[in-house]
Order: structure tokens, then C-alpha cells, then sequence
């Protein structure tokens, strides 16, 4: 199966996209297709060899579209710029014919309905309705002319759309505007035999609609494009061009063209233009727009740069070793881009209403229409302001851009705070999850063992000198407690000579020749293999700090029990104010680890963990989380290791610790940047936030049409109420597409 993304020309509202996602998922071999009115793009996966991009791009064509694959070999920002390029030009042509459409619809008003007012507004004698109706007419008429020109595109697409069997918002307008303008002129032509016929022109509804329809649309535009700003300040942080340091030179270069293994010249106060690592200097980096970290990160050599980061106070040298779509910050787009492509399941019955409401709102009309005709016995002049009321108060286009704008709004607010969402479905599911199941290792705890404890028990040695004896043996230990007693006493300054004989004893430890003493360093079946004593209270005061989550290492010298030191994975800072956010949201929390009962109560006691699962083995993690589901929870699972990521798929919702693996990364619906355990609770309560402002949406834009068809067709005229002017339908409209919109874009002002 294959996946492409299409940019799709000539939509204008939900019924549009309805009609391709309809038109292509009747390709035999097309697995879905689904498109996105914000964005005019079309996410489609196929079996190629069932199908080609030409059937694709037939078929929407054949419905009246257009359709162009993106170019694959085109770098992301450039591939951005050019479509940003296009929509500004698009908006400025939009102002521009909105300019002309107000400049001959205001003086239209004038004349038509200027003496209706209270302080009835003075008009030429030549051109007044009662003396010279004809004048009157013809002056409309060439006011009105100009402005459907400049909403020419109404007619042209709506048109086209209706006679490919695919009616759109832009055909609503058309035959309702159309329908007015055409029984004006008809009325124009017959006022010299009947000059009463003056009194029934509806140019200005004609024209005003259409007015009022394109300044909704360009708010609409404004406000889809700031809906994509977060993808957009993204892309921005990339430098176009890099410093290029070889055999002590510098060359300024394009970005592009730079390849994994070049080095680079990273300048104080410039951003980083590739994924690399240090390889000369030190400095302070800012990671704050992709990882959502306010902290300044210090860097020095070997350490991990990212691309579009920026290099606060020092200069420094870098190996490139990630370029175009393979760094984090192409990653990151593509990811955000790939979650506002893809529809959340809430918008389903949105979908499957906006396929049948054009021809719906269409039915409505004409049957409203003839109904005050036939029964009512009004004149045609009413029974045509009722049709052209009807086509023109509908709007599916607030029904086609609640969900996704909201989306897009939610997932660029989410990749700011460092929380990348890779679906609208993961999105929308993590709003329902009850249950947060987090494994320790690396996830609640560092995952970097810690000495905790030194307990001297010869009152001849000192803490500093038995942990320079067993860090001295340690030296050549690969197990990551030993190498967390080797990191202590470097980060006391401590020197370490080296061992003269090394032995690992498997299970339980490590025995080694230093100078004249023989050292070993382990757990309790070492000193019992050793046979040296280890009296009742050294046993209690190593059973107690075994209760607590450390791991006694015995240090033996010569034969005699020297001491004792704990090593521990000590809890993140911000694990318990994690948990507890998470607890009042009134989510279960739960902690998932293969240790041993004791440790991981003593570790959920300090997290404020109340539901403790141990001794699981890595391959059953994914069946606790299966049978979690089968008790009716919904489950996010929260990991960071490869032994998480079967867990991670089964979960609800997978959410992957940023800097864990690379496969846990992949498995994760959800991927937090930083390793900070507050980003749970703040994805969820985003997915909160984000659902409901799509329900507000949903119910705007049902509750509107629902209410607003109705008076259109006459209802409140029909016991005694005002009847509603086109040109009113038309505001209101143009009002409901623009509010959904807001709605949507409120959501950047949330404090998560």
C-alpha cells in the first residue's frame, strides 16, 4: 500500500470534500481517502498495483476538481513556502475582488433601499423608482453587473459542481443569486408596458449576497491561515544557509546541500541547521520551540544537537549527522502534518451529513417555494424570496471546517508545549482515557541508577575512600549499577587507579585485584559465596534500605565487610506532581515494572502511585494493558523502552517518551519531546480542550442550519413574523463559517 498526499483545487466547502473523499474511495484498491477542507489536501493510500496518481487525479477531476500529488523530492520548507506562496496570492486576489464587489454594492444599496429608511435618503430625480422606473432598473442593473463578475467564481464552480452531480456551497449561491438576478431582468424588460414592476427588483439581494458571501469567505481565508502557524514558526527555525568548516576554512553554503559527515560552524546568537553532534567548543543551547523545555541546555562535546535550535554563548563545531527529511524538526512537521491529514472519528457524522445537504437545502427550497405558491397564494416576488432565503442562510461550510480546524489549532498548540499528536484519532481517544498506565524504568524513574547511600561499617575507612576502592574496581564493570558508583566518585573528583585482575561472578557481583588488597563488590549471595560474616543489624539496615527501592552492594576488602552502598533509579522531580495532576482529573493511575514487589511499592508510595503491577515480565506488559481493557478502561500506556512498545500498541492511546527508543517512538500515538511526566497530563487534558471545542463547532453548525432553514422558508412568517431578507441570509452565512473558525483558533490562548 502506498500513501500520497494531494493538493485539491476548487473546494469551497464540506460538500466539496465530501464529494472527493466519495469520488475516490470508489477506486477498486483504494484502502481511504480522506481530505481536509483547511488545508485543501487529500490523504489517500492505495494498492498500486491496482491503481495509478492518474486514475486518482481522473476521478477528481471527473468531479470537478483538481488534484496535484506533492512532490516527494521536494524539501518540506520549500514545499510549504510555495503552497503559503499560492494561498496569500489567492487571498490577495480575493481582497481585491471583494474591494471592487463593496465599491459597486454600496451604491446599489443606495439607490434600491435608500428611500425605505426612516430619514429617507435623497436620490436624482432621473433616477427616482416612481418618476423614472426604467432609470431606476438600468442603474441597478449596471451596479449589479460588475459585482457578479467579481464573484464570477460562485457561478463558474457552483455550476460546474451541479452539473457533475456534486452541488456545493457554490452552487447554492448560484441558482440563488442567479434566481434573483434573473427575475430582475425580467422584470426590468417588461417595466415599459408595466412600470409597477419596479417594486420587484432584487438586484441588491443578488449583489449584496454575493458581497457579503466573499467578504465571509476572505475572513474565512485569514482565519484558515493562521490555523497553520504553528507548522509555519517551525518551519522557520531552520536557517537557509550553514557555515561550512573544513581544514580550518569557512564557507558560507545552502542548508541542502549539506551532507551527514560535514562539519559545520555553529556562531553565538545563530540557530542550528542540522541534526548533529558536537565536535569542538561548548555552549548553551535554547530547545525551547521543539521540545517546549524553557531551560537553556548545556552542551559540550558529544552531545546531541538538533536542528532549529538556537546557540546562545559560545561557538561551537558540529558533525552533521541528520539532513533534510531525517532530522527531528522535518520529523516533527511531518508528523503534525500527517495528524492534521487525518480525520478524527468524531467528524464522521459531519462527513456523512455534508454528502447529502446541498441537494437537501435544494429540496428544501423548491418545496418551500411552491408550498407559499400553491397553498399560500403569495406572489411570485415572495415565493422567490423565500428560495433565494433558503440557498443562501444554508452553510456546510461551518459543518466541513469544525473538525479539522480544531485539530490543526490543537495539534500546532500541542507541538509547541513538545507534545506531538499523530493522529486526529489519538487525539480524540485520549480525551476518554481513565486509566494511565506508566512504566518505571526511564519513565517515572531517570532510569540512570543513582548512589543513594554509603554506610561505612569499619570505623578506620571514610565514605570517600570505600567509594574510591569500589570505583576503582568497578573500572572495568559493564553493569550499569557499577557504573553508576564509577560516575559518583568521578563526580567527587575522586582518582581511580586502575585493577590489577578483574572477575565478574555472575548474579552476584565483582571481584578484583587493587594494589595488595582484594576487593569484591556485590549483593548478598557474593558475600555468602565469600563466607564472610554479616552480622543481624548490618542485614536489618540492608533489608530496610532494600524496602525503600535501593540495591545494597556489599564491599568487601581482605576478607572483611567494609560497607555498604546503595544504588538506586531515584524518581524524576516531576513524576509526583504528575500523578497527582492526573489524579484530579480523576484518572486511575497505575505503575507497570519487572521489579521486584518491595522496590516498586516503595517507588509508587513516593509517586503517590496507588496501584502497583511488579514482577511483570517485558513480554506480558502488553497482556496487563489487554486485560485492563477487557475491565472497560481506557487505557494510555506510557513508555519509553523496545520492551514497551508491544504495550504501547495494544494501549488506547501509546504515548512514547521523547527521549527514549526509536521504536517506542514509533509505536507511540502520542510522542512527548521532553522527559517530563506533566506533558501527560497536559496531552490529555489538550485532547479535552480540543473535543470540546469540536462538539461547540458541531453544535454551532447543526444548531444554525437547524434553526436557520426553517426561518428562511417562512416559519416565523407564518405566525406572524418578520419574513427574512436574502441579504440577511447571506450575513448570517458568511457569520458561521467565520465563528466556527474563531472558535477554533480560541484554543491558542489556553494555558495548558
Amino acid at each position: 500500500m502506498k500513501t500520497e498526499v494531494y493538493d485539491i483545487e476548487g473546494m469551497s466547502c464540506a460538500a466539496c470534500s465530501s464529494a472527493v473523499e466519495r469520488v475516490t474511495r470508489k477506486l477498486e484498491g483504494v484502502e481511504s481517502s480522506d481530505v481536509n477542507l483547511t488545508t485543501n489536501k487529500m490523504t489517500i493510500t492505495y494498492d498500486e498495483t491496482k491503481v495509478t496518481p492518474e486514475m486518482i487525479m481522473g476521478k477528481v477531476e471527473k468531479a470537478g476538481f483538481g488534484a496535484c500529488p506533492l512532490a516527494e523530492e521536494k524539501d518540506s520548507k520549500a514545499q510549504e513556502e510555495e503552497n503559503w506562496g499560492k494561498q496569500e496570492q489567492q487571498r490577495d486576489t480575493m481582497k481585491r475582488r471583494l474591494i471592487v464587489a463593496i465599491c459597486f454594492a454600496v451604491p446599489l444599496l443606495y439607490i434600491s433601499m435608500g428611500h425605505m429608511l426612516p430619514f429617507e435618503l435623497p436620490l436624482p430625480h432621473f433616477l427616482h423608482m416612481d418618476s423614472n422606473p426604467l432609470n431606476y432598473a438600468l442603474a441597478q442593473l449596471i451596479l449589479t453587473v460588475p459585482v457578479l463578475i467579481a464573484g464570477r467564481k460562485f457561478y463558474l464552480v457552483g455550476l460546474r459542481s451541479l452539473f457533475k452531480g456534486n452541488p456545493n456551497m457554490d452552487s447554492l449561491v448560484a441558482i440563488g443569486t442567479g434566481s434573483a438576478f434573473i427575475y430582475s431582468l425580467c422584470m426590468t424588460v417588461t417595466i415599459p408596458s408595466n412600470p409597477m414592476n419596479a417594486h420587484h427588483l432584487y438586484y441588491e439581494s443578488a449583489a449584496v449576497v454575493v458581497t457579503l458571501v466573499m467578504l465571509g469567505k476572505y475572513m474565512e481565508s485569514r482565519s484558515k491561515g493562521k490555523t497553520s502557524e504553528a507548522i509555519r514558526k517551525l518551519m522557520e527555525l531552520a536557517p537557509d544557509t550553514a557555515i561550512l568548516y573544513e581544514d580550518g576554512t569557512e564557507r558560507e553554503v545552502e542548508t541542502a546541500s549539506v551532507r551527514v559527515g560535514q562539519h559545520l560552524l555553529i556562531k553565538p546568537g545563530s540557530r542550528i541547521p542540522l541534526d548533529g553532534i558536537v565536535a569542538g567548543g561548548s555552549s548553551s543551547v535554547d530547545e525551547s520551540m521543539l521540545t517546549g523545555e524553557s531551560i537553556p541546555v548545556e552542551k559540550q562535546a558529544g552531545d546531541a544537537l538538533i536542528g532549529g535550535s538556537m546557540n546562545y554563548n559560545g561557538a561551537m563545531e558540529m558533525e552533521v549527522t541528520h539532513t533534510g527529511g531525517d532530522t527531528t524538526l522535518s520529523k516533527i512537521i511531518k508528523m503534525i502534518e500527517d495528524a492534521q491529514g487525518k480525520k478524527a472519528p468524531i467528524s464522521k457524522l459531519a462527513d456523512k451529513v455534508a454528502g447529502y445537504f446541498v441537494p437537501t437545502v435544494m429540496g428544501i427550497a423548491v418545496a418551500a417555494a411552491l408550498l407559499w405558491w400553491l397553498l399560500g397564494g403569495k406572489e411570485l416576488s415572495f415565493v422567490l424570496t423565500i428560495f433565494v432565503a433558503v440557498l443562501v442562510i444554508a452553510c456546510p461550510c461551518a459543518l466541513g471546517l469544525a473538525t479539522p480546524t480544531a485539530i490543526m489549532v490543537g495539534t500546532g498548540l500541542g507541538a509547541g508545549h513538545g507534545i506531538l499528536i499523530k493522529s486526529g484519532e489519538a487525539l480524540e481517544t485520549a480525551h476518554k482515557v481513565d486509566t494511565v498506565v506508566f512504566d518505571k524504568t526511564g519513565t517515572i524513574t531517570e532510569g540512570k541508577p543513582k548512589v543513594t547511600d554509603i554506610v561505612v561499617l569499619d570505623q578506620a575507612e571514610t565514605s570517600d575512600g570505600l567509594l574510591k576502592l569500589a570505583a576503582g574496581c568497578e573500572q572495568m564493570s559493564e553493569h550499569p549499577l557499577g557504573q553508576a558508583i564509577v560516575l559518583k566518585a568521578r563526580e567527587q573528583g575522586l582518582e581511580l587507579a586502575m585493577p590489577e585482575k578483574f572477575e565478574s561472578v555472575t548474579g552476584a557481583g565483582i571481584i578484583a585485584s587493587l594494589g595488595t588488597s582484594q576487593v569484591a563488590v556485590g549483593n548478598e549471595r557474593l558475600v555468602e559465596q565469600m563466607k564472610v560474616s554479616m552480622g543481624d543489624p548490618v542485614k536489618e539496615q540492608a533489608h530496610q534500605m532494600a524496602n525503600q527501592g535501593k540495591t545494597p552492594m556489599y564491599l568487601i576488602a581482605d576478607g572483611k565487610l567494609k560497607g555498604i552502598i546503595c544504588v538506586a533509579d531515584t524518581i524524576k522531580e516531576t513524576s509526583v506532581e504528575a500523578v497527582d495532576q492526573l489524579k484530579r482529573l480523576g484518572i486511575t493511575v497505575c505503575m507497570l515494572t519487572g521489579d521486584n514487589q518491595k522496590t516498586a511499592d516503595y517507588i509508587g508510595k513516593q509517586a503517590h502511585i496507588d496501584t502497583v503491577i511488579a514482577e511483570v515480565l517485558p513480554e506480558d506488559k502488553a497482556n496487563v494493558v489487554e486485560s485492563l481493557q477487557k475491565q472497560g478502561k481506557t487505557v494510555m500506556m506510557v513508555g519509553d523502552g523496545i520492551n514497551d512498545a508491544p504495550a504501547l500498541v495494544s494501549a488506547d492511546v501509546g504515548t512514547a517518551i521523547g527521549s527514549g527508543s526509536d521504536i517506542a517512538l514509533e509505536s507511540g500515538d502520542i510522542v512527548l519531546m521532553k522527559s517530563d511526566l506533566r506533558d501527560v497530563y497536559k496531552a490529555v487534558k489538550l485532547s479535552r480542550l480540543t473535543i470540546r471545542n469540536i462538539k461547540q463547532n458541531l453544535f454551532w453548525a447543526f444548531f444554525y442550519n437547524s434553526l436557520g432553514i426553517p426561518v428562511a422558508a417562512g416559519v416565523l412568517y407564518l405566525f406572524g413574523g418578520p419574513l427574512l431578507n436574502p441579504m440577511f441570509a447571506g450575513f448570517a452565512m458568511s457569520l458561521s463559517s467565520v465563528c466556527v473558525v474563531s472558535n477554533a483558533l480560541r484554543l491558542k490562548t489556553v494555558k495548558l
